[in-house]
């Protein structure tokens, strides 16, 4: 074995390669290495270095260019989404200051009926005389006379625990008026039902079916987390975003509130409430529940209020099927029907105070429906 290996040594042949041996070696610097094949010279193996090292800059390059690319990317969209969210603020700050701005012109809506309880519809301005805070308007705007009007109407229903023994039947009356006054192609309607809070998820519809489904889901006491009832804050969150899209000048807006008016929860004040239906041009419909102690109850006062405030009636809601039908026709002929006067006041203070309203028309006119009075804007 040791002249074999001398041998081997000596004529540098890798073909004598002991049994046992690399199957490969290469001979750098003037010394074999394993591992690469023959014929791997030290130029050869530069060469390949050189390569992967180039190959390694430039895919080095690629991933810099395009980390380069993503951050320039991630910038202009930073910069994009904050000018679109800058914009966003800008528009609301205007509409808001927009809102804010107190104006002079009072928009005032009213019913008119002859003694055969039907509509009046061809009055003139010159048979109208207003006052307003016992004044004469400086200027009158417009007068004009809404015909057949489309509905817009909310219908609340108290589900409180005083309301144990009448929310079927408020339920009821709701039906015959989603079925028998709301006209599909037309009007809306939503069902709101409500007791220390409201149900904010109800939706407009202008299907009578899917309506008589939301007054079939109004359940005694379901929104009654804690006991209590908070009317005030009910109407104040349905004229303020029940009815902030719709278009006072071209619907008539209502809330038909079922409840025996007795409010024991509302963070909300008459006044607040009533400048939210004044804003949104709502008139208040009231049912009134029948309240366990007449004598003591402030209920009846407080939806007295809201209607006399409004535009609006209060109905007893345990009248005769018929009494009830004629109800409800009231307040379709004073909805649909209706003057518009728009006029300008001789006085007016943006303090927030009230003015009282008198309109007095002529004789043939024997019952008038109008607000009371407006709250006059806050600077």
């Amino acid at each position: 074995m040791s002249r074999l290996r001398a041998k081997c040594v000596a004529s540098r042949v890798p073909k004598c390669e002991a049994p046992g041996a690399p199957k490969y070696r290469e001979k750098v610097n003037s010394r074999w290495q394993p591992g690469h094949p023959p014929g791997d010279t030290p130029a050869r193996l530069t060469t390949r270095r050189t390569s992967c090292c180039l190959l390694l800059f430039s895919a080095g390059m690629l991933l810099f260019a395009l980390t380069r690319s993503i951050v320039g990317f991630a910038f202009l969209l930073g910069v994009w989404n904050t000018s679109a969210q800058n914009g966003v603020k800008a528009d609301q700050a205007e509409a808001q200051y927009r809102l804010q701005l107190p104006v002079d012109e009072v928009v005032l809506t009213f019913h008119a009926v002859d003694h055969h309880g039907l509509p009046v519809k061809d009055l003139k301005l010159n048979e109208v005389r207003l006052r307003d805070n016992s004044s004469p308007p400086r200027r009158i705007i417009a007068f004009d006379s809404i015909v057949d009007r489309p509905i817009r109407a909310a219908i609340l229903v108290d589900t409180s625990d005083s309301m144990q023994h009448f929310v079927q039947e408020s339920k009821h009356i709701a039906e015959r008026f989603a079925e028998g006054i709301l006209r599909q192609r037309s009007d809306q309607g939503t069902v709101i039902d409500f007791a220390y809070a409201s149900n904010t998820a109800a939706r407009w519809t202008a299907d009578p079916s899917a309506l008589f489904e939301q007054i079939q889901n109004v359940r005694l006491e379901a929104m009654s987390p804690v006991k209590g009832t908070a009317i005030l804050n009910t109407i104040f969150r349905t004229c303020a975003y029940g009815f902030k899209n719709a278009d006072p000048t071209s619907t008539g807006n209502s809330i038909l509130l079922f409840s025996d008016g007795e409010d024991n929860a509302s963070m909300t004040s008459m006044e607040e409430a009533l400048r939210a239906c004044q804003s949104s041009n709502t008139v208040v419909y009231a049912f009134r529940i029948p309240s366990s102690d007449a004598k003591s109850s402030t209920g009846p006062k407080t939806l007295a209020d809201l209607a006399a405030n409004t535009g609006g009636q209060v109905f007893p809601a345990d009248e005769s099927p018929d009494a009830i039908g004629n109800d409800l026709k009231t307040i379709e002929s004073e909805m649909r029907n209706q003057y518009r006067l728009i006029y300008t006041p001789a006085s007016l203070k943006h303090d927030g105070s009230f003015h009282s309203i008198e309109l007095q028309l002529p004789d043939r006119v024997d019952k008038l429906e109008v607000r009371s009075g407006y709250f006059a804007a806050r600077k």
